[in-house]
């Protein structure tokens, strides 16, 4: 009766575990509080606030400027020019007596220099100038994805850390209420001190199991902050985006050759390398510019007053080059090269974007998998755990036994939650591979960053040292 009773106590203990560990560890996707903060709540907040996205936009900000530069080939150039000063004069007179005067000019003048023609360099260039800024913006997309993959990621490893942290601790509960149940039974000499030595070395290693699960949940929740730019506290479940993902593989493929930032960033990139190509050669081109000018000097003399000149002029001139030390072909065939390279990248990129697909789907698909065969060994572990406590209540098995099929039940809680987390990784990860991790495909609850305004805002500015933001 005593045998059977402490067995029956503490079959009742691992069922609870049991019981405990099945919920966290379907608890990735469980119904939690409202209050709890989401999923799409946390990666609203790194869309927001991660420096490393911010950053880019900063860049991307920056590249815009280079429209308007390139723009002002075609607008007129205008300098003016102020001079002052003292000038001695000596004059040797007929009569070899000297004259000695100090005088005191000044001019002032404006120029204005309008390029009439180029080689069509300003018009090429402000369409390099675009290319880039288009080409930057799939830079901006591709970052902003890889935050949010990163926020995802940050945010199931700390959903997982702290499921495994409270099976660690049900855990460590469990095996201290044996240990003291068979710490009572050996005082009743009922049992052998071996019992006791390996109930102590079991809670032993659930104890470092529980400190090892603690460091990991300390680790990604400062993750979590450094991704996320807050400290969790509680955490929504998180699901796959089934919904948003492609039927199949080859339709995968497809949309990341049409949709990937990077895919459509390197094709910019061509655009630019051929464009370029122009650019250089409008080196060999001849140039037309008008100038027009207007100045007016004066000088002081004491001896012959003051005099002074006005000038105004309005002169065309036709450069053309005929040699210019091979410097312009040089350029040129440098600029055909670097398109062929860009090419290349394109094709590379293009074949990089397809093993991410096959390798984001096989994995997605993989998780599945996982996850059905964790639900399963977690069936079969609680079915052995029932049957091994019944046996010990009829004397067939005894507390290490119990102990034992306790342990595998753990373990395999613990792999249930892991391939959950993986599960939710891979289907956020084929997103990302195919181009549509992004605010407007999630539905995120915050506004999305419109490269496009900074730029029409400073496209077509003459004039202005401060930043649309006022910096």
């Amino acid at each position: 009766m005593v045998r059977h009773g402490i067995f029956g106590l503490v079959a009742r203990r691992a069922l609870r575990t049991g019981m405990a560990l099945s919920l966290i560890g379907y608890g990735i996707f469980a119904a939690v509080d409202a209050r709890a903060e989401t999923v799409s709540e946390a990666l609203a907040k790194a869309y927001q606030s991660n420096p490393q996205l911010n950053g880019e936009r900063a860049r991307q900000r920056a590249t815009d400027e280079n429209v308007p530069q390139a723009m002002a080939g075609y607008r007129p150039q205008v300098a003016a020019t102020l001079s002052y000063g003292l000038q001695a004069v000596r004059n040797l007179l007929v009569d070899n007596t000297i004259q000695g005067a100090t005088l005191k000019p000044w001019t002032i003048g404006v120029t204005v220099t309008q390029t009439l023609y180029n080689g069509n360099k300003t018009a090429n260039s402000v369409r390099v100038a675009e290319l880039q800024v288009q080409s930057g913006r799939e830079a901006l997309r591709n970052v902003g994805q890889g935050v949010l993959l990163d926020a995802v990621v940050a945010y199931t490893n700390v959903l997982a850390n702290q499921s495994l942290v409270e099976a660690q601790r049900t855990n460590v509960a469990s095996l201290r209420e044996t240990l003291g149940i068979a710490q009572k039974r050996l005082n009743a000499g009922d049992v052998t001190p071996t019992d006791t030595s390996q109930a102590e070395a079991r809670l032993a290693r659930g104890q470092a199991d529980l400190n090892a699960a603690e460091v990991n949940l300390a680790i990604s929740q400062a993750t979590y902050a450094q991704v996320i730019g807050a400290t969790p506290s509680r955490l929504s479940p998180a699901e796959p985006m089934d919904r948003l993902l492609p039927r199949n593989r080859d339709d995968a493929v497809n949309q990341a050759f049409k949709a990937h930032p990077a895919v459509l960033a390197a094709g910019y990139d061509v655009d630019v390398a051929t464009t370029t190509i122009k650019v250089a050669e409008s080196s060999l081109l001849p140039t037309l510019t008008l100038q027009g000018s207007a100045s007016k000097s004066s000088q002081s003399d004491p001896t012959l007053g003051t005099f002074g000149t006005d000038q105004a002029s309005i002169v065309g001139q036709l450069t053309a080059p005929i040699y210019d030390g091979g410097l312009g072909a040089a350029q040129t065939r440098q600029a055909k090269e670097l398109s062929s390279v860009s090419r290349l990248v394109l094709e590379q990129v293009r074949n990089q974007a397809r093993t991410a697909v096959v390798g984001a789907w096989v994995s997605n698909e993989g998780a599945k998998t996982a996850v059905s065969a964790a639900e399963a060994e977690v069936r079969a572990a609680g079915v052995a755990l029932q049957g091994v406590q019944r046996e010990a209540q009829g004397g067939q098995r005894t507390t290490v036994d119990v102990l034992n099929s306790q342990q595998d039940l753990v373990q395999a809680k613990a792999r249930l939650i892991g391939a959950q987390r993986d599960r939710v990784i891979a289907s956020y990860s084929l997103l990302s591979a195919i181009g549509r991790l992004d605010v407007k495909t999630l539905g995120l609850n915050t506004p999305d960053y419109l490269p496009e305004v900074h730029y029409h805002q400073v496209r077509d500015a003459w004039h202005g040292l401060r930043t649309p933001s006022g910096q």
